[in-house]
């Protein structure tokens, strides 16, 4: 159980602090609730247990995603109250293995011998040449639910290839996917009109 904990911690880290490992970053998606009145919510809390937690207990990367999506809503003018707030934060990472499969056209040779021209001709023939690579994908959530109705309002997700990072990057990789996703949030507290993205 104890390694179950550590592993899944370990998997959980690895998936978030790496989402925005490659050259062009994550790709992000949001989706907000067309009948949700977002100039009603003032407040936000986190939801418990967050689904990052699922094991039942926080970690640093747990806590640092938290406190990059509090630094996030505190910036559009949310203010954080545990109580009974007007929406919960819910948060969630997981791994998926993939593969990717590209064909392309490519040309070889044959080569023949001529007895009647007493030298070597180059046949040409096409043929598709097919690359398989595995890779790692991870993907990130955040979840706003209106709390009085218990009903999803906006969620944006980050999905990403996993690469390889120094510990010393962690920190400001998940700092900068958390404000990828909420640049796609376009709401302040207690306005309903959205702010025009540049």
């Amino acid at each position: 159980m104890q390694f179950s904990r550590r592993f899944s911690g370990w998997v959980l880290g690895i998936c978030v602090l790496l989402l925005a490992g490659c050259a062009t970053g994550p790709q992000i998606t949001s989706e907000a609730d067309p009948e949700a009145d977002f100039g009603g919510y003032r407040t936000f809390g986190f939801y418990a247990p967050l689904a990052l937690e699922k094991e039942g207990y926080a970690t640093p990367t747990t806590d640092r995603i938290k406190a990059a999506a509090r630094a996030q809503l505190e910036s559009r003018g949310y203010v954080y109250t545990p109580e009974q707030p007007d929406l919960w934060v819910n948060l969630n990472a997981y791994m998926q293995k993939r593969t990717d499969v590209t064909s392309f056209p490519t040309v070889d040779y044959n080569y023949y011998y001529s007895y009647r021209a007493r030298s070597y001709f180059a046949v040409p023939f096409w043929h598709d040449e097919t690359h398989v690579r595995q890779y790692t994908e991870g993907t990130l959530n955040v979840d706003l639910v209106d709390r009085r109705k218990n009903r999803l309002v906006w969620e944006g997700i980050a999905v990403g290839r996993i690469a390889k990072l120094k510990p010393e990057q962690r920190a400001a990789r998940i700092d900068s996917t958390v404000a990828e996703i909420f640049a796609r949030y376009p709401y302040r507290a207690g306005s309903a009109a959205a702010a025009v993205r540049p």
